[in-house]
């Protein structure tokens, strides 16, 4: 543990939270990609069976079913509870475009072909993909919520801490996770666009929004 691991970790808590308290608070989750968040549900399923097997600390522990439980709660809210405010016609992204090749390389490129091992490998390798739903959803209808940019800065914070916290444990523990590292790599290339985007361009999107719909229209920064 390293400063970096907590601070990304606390990064990625507060955007789900951010989130969730979105929807819950609108009672509506327009804009939001429900494709994204169901392939973040895997994600922390396929990696969290551990749960069972392996007790690692209290910490660990609580992280691992408090972000399990955020993700489910924020599917059902899209799904179920307020579905009728999804907007499936813009949620369009092709899952299996990125299910089959994750599917294959979690196959091939892992370091003990055993299930647990191999599902972990597979959530490493979707995570780095599974924002792109999201991204597409924005490109394709130019605007997106200004809760919805907070939540996508604090997933590209959460990705670019996890990259240090790598640094800090080569260094102190001469430490490398090939797997994990190239994947958080690719993950913080999707994010930077975004993140210099949402650096530099803050002011002129705070301006920009549309005091009826809260909307950010990104087609001037296009």
């Amino acid at each position: 543990m390293n400063v970096f691991r907590i601070l990304g970790d606390l990064s990625h808590l507060l955007a789900m939270i951010l989130l969730l308290g979105k929807i819950w608070r609108s009672k509506c989750c327009t804009g939001i990609s429900g494709k994204s968040q169901i392939l973040f549900a895997l994600v922390f399923t396929t990696r969290y069976l551990d749960l069972f097997t392996n007790f690692i600390s209290i910490y660990n522990t609580v992280m691992k079913v408090v972000f399990l439980l955020c993700a489910y709660v924020t599917v059902y809210m899209i799904y179920g509870k307020f579905r009728k405010t999804f907007d499936s016609e813009n949620d369009t992204f092709r899952l299996e475009f990125l299910l089959v090749p994750v599917i294959g390389l979690s196959f091939l490129e892992n370091y003990s072909f055993t299930p647990l091992e191999i599902l972990w490998t597979f959530s490493i390798y979707l995570e780095s993909v599974a924002i792109l739903p999201q991204l597409f959803m924005i490109s394709k209808t130019g605007e997106a919520e200004t809760i919805t940019t907070h939540y996508l800065f604090f997933l590209g914070l959460y990705r670019a801490l996890y990259l240090a916290n790598w640094i800090r444990r080569y260094q102190t523990e001469n430490f490398y996770d090939q797997i994990a590292v190239v994947s958080g790599v690719v993950q913080t290339i999707f994010y930077c666009d975004f993140f210099y985007l949402y650096v530099t361009k803050g002011r002129s999107w705070d301006n920009s929004t549309d005091a009826g719909t809260g909307l950010r229209s990104y087609s001037s920064i296009q």
